[in-house]
């Protein structure tokens, strides 16, 4: 039988090429950062800093401190390359006359 005192959770982290989910069981009440340590997963990408890498739970972003409950997934997230605002603007400037869809625009 399973303890009421613990819970399952999941640690991800996903790579352009490759994701980790990893299932764990914690007692309840653990932190997010504390279920990241207990999953393994910094020894497996030690470029991982919970210092600069964001956190979220299902996608919303939330801080390590944060208690999880049973079947929470904690997302780790990578720095981003380039700023989707920045990006958008560029694109903007670069072709004022594309129009949404893109393709050939008529002679």
């Amino acid at each position: 039988m399973n303890n009421p005192t613990e819970i399952t959770v999941e640690v991800a982290y996903a790579l352009p090429t490759a994701q980790l989910i990893v299932p764990i069981r914690v007692q309840s009440g653990v932190t997010a950062e504390y279920a990241i340590q207990a999953s393994g997963i910094l020894g497996k990408f030690p470029e991982i800093d919970l210092a600069i890498n964001k956190i979220g739970i299902f996608g919303k972003l939330t801080k390590l401190d944060t208690v999880l409950r049973h079947l929470d997934r904690v997302e780790i997230y990578r720095p981003l390359i380039a700023d989707p605002k920045e990006v958008r603007k560029q694109r903007a400037a670069d072709g004022k006359i594309m129009k949404k869809g893109g393709g050939d625009l008529p002679a």
